[in-house]
């Protein structure tokens, strides 16, 4: 794979594993509707599109429940979710290394901004970025990843599309790439499975960090 000067980084499922938190929180707020959750896995699709997507995938909710529900999974996430979290073992050491090759990084998520950068300072990882682009507070506004990459391309400045690589490990984050002009590459440690990698053409798979690793340098 050719050598690109700015990596672009999926947060959840690709810098760290939030699985606990959101599937947690996600339940907490269904509870408020009438909802038992007997296994959190089942609300594992939740983890990496925009939360009022899943919400109206997930529950049929129309879009004022499901912007609703996003405050109740809020009231938990703020308050304990964003912590039970973990970073992927590897990650600390590839943006390391990534950084001493003078690659630009940039974190592109779905998830609202501030908690990114929370999460992100949290780990120590915030350092290694020049920007973490995320959605906004307001869950009118548009969270696809195709809208919030090329956020991060226009904010970053002087970022061509074409010396630019996005890594991910869902399908928003393959299609969004490539609707930006960008090649992706997606990895298989976090929460997309290898047929919904390829159904959307994902330029390279990586199955480990130390795969994604020997990509990217």
């Amino acid at each position: 794979m050719r050598s690109y000067n700015c990596i672009i980084f999926d947060l959840d499922g690709t810098l760290t594993d939030p699985g606990e938190g959101i599937t947690r929180s996600v339940a907490y707020a269904l509870g408020k509707y009438g909802y038992a959750v007997e296994n959190l896995r089942s609300l594992n699709s939740f983890i990496g599109p925009p939360l009022r997507e899943s919400f109206q995938d997930y529950c049929g909710f129309d879009a004022d429940t499901a912007c609703e529900a996003i405050m109740y999974y809020r009231e938990r996430f703020l308050d304990v979710g964003w912590r039970e979290n973990a970073p992927y073992e590897g990650i600390l050491g590839l943006l390391r290394a990534l950084t001493e090759k003078g690659k630009t990084l940039i974190v592109a998520t779905s998830k609202p901004e501030p908690f990114a950068v929370r999460i992100l300072e949290h780990f120590g990882f915030a350092k290694y970025f020049s920007l973490i682009c995320g959605a906004s507070l307001n869950e009118l506004d548009d969270h696809s990843k195709a809208y919030i990459i090329a956020q991060a391309l226009s904010r970053a400045g002087n970022i061509d599309p074409r010396d630019a690589v996005m890594v991910g490990d869902r399908a928003q984050d393959i299609a969004g790439a490539h609707a930006n002009g960008m090649k992706a590459i997606g990895v298989l440690y976090g929460y997309g499975s290898r047929k919904e990698l390829t159904t959307v053409a994902a330029d390279r798979l990586a199955e480990t960090v130390e795969d994604l690793k020997a990509l990217l340098i």
